[in-house]
């Protein structure tokens, strides 16, 4: 009597539990022991691999399942139908490809290329540009250019505001002598050597803002212009008065 007791709570706790679905047979196997016995055969080159078995719901879709069977819930932002690996775990679905299919790019016309195999620029394609381009609309937009076109002629120099130095520019543009030609008498004994006086300066403007602040070009204490041109160190006013024309 007693053990009878004792096993009705037992019939009545295996009778709670939900059943635990049939792990024998597999998608496309009789059962597991197949799936692993070709799998054994493919690794020992007797035969090609046997497909993974996958798991998949009939009406509902994929499903993943605990340790006793029973159904799991779909985890946070996962589709009901996602697809299941063999141990019941969700497999993530392919990317979308997003923007132009692969077949039409792969259809798309090849870029063009020059003799080097570089890619040739759509406004360098002579086809691209004569396919919208004519000689009539070339005319047009040379017009327009030229219509819009604005020439800004030169004024005079800003005065500087304070004592900066000799002005380099406006002395170019006052000479009324080219290099080389005297205007200014020197005297013919003098104290410094002339190339070694030059030679002290970084620049020829550096010596022609040097040659000003100590009296030139009427005087030449350091013998930086002996032909009393005016321009020391053979410093050229060409450039200024080529740009004021």
């Amino acid at each position: 009597m007693r053990k009878t007791l004792l096993i009705l709570p037992v019939l009545a706790i295996a009778a709670c539990q939900p059943a635990v679905p049939n792990s024998g047979p597999g998608v496309g196997f009789g059962d597991y022991r197949d799936y692993l016995s070709q799998r054994e055969a493919a690794l020992q080159g007797q035969r090609p691999a046997p497909a993974a078995p996958q798991m998949q719901a009939a009406n509902a879709g994929a499903v993943r399942l605990d340790s006793l069977g029973a159904t799991l819930p779909p985890r946070s932002g996962e589709a009901q139908n996602a697809p299941m690996n063999a141990m019941g775990a969700a497999v993530a679905p392919a990317p979308v490809q997003s923007g132009p299919s692969a077949v039409a790019q792969a259809n798309a016309a090849p870029l063009p290329r020059d003799s080097s195999g570089a890619v040739i620029s759509d406004e360098n394609n002579f086809d691209a540009v004569a396919s919208r381009e004519t000689i009539a609309s070339d005319k047009a937009r040379m017009e327009a250019n030229r219509a819009a076109y604005q020439q800004i002629q030169p004024g005079a120099l800003p005065p500087r505001s304070g004592d900066t130095g000799p002005n380099l520019a406006a002395y170019a543009l006052q000479a009324t002598n080219r290099l080389g030609e005297p205007v200014w008498k020197r005297g013919g004994l003098s104290l410094s050597n002339h190339t070694r006086a030059c030679a002290k300066f970084t620049s020829l403007d550096q010596a022609q803002i040097a040659f000003l602040n100590r009296g030139g070009p009427q005087k030449d204490p350091g013998n930086l212009d002996p032909d009393g041109d005016g321009f020391a160190c053979f410093w050229d006013p060409t450039p200024f008065q080529a740009a004021r024309q």
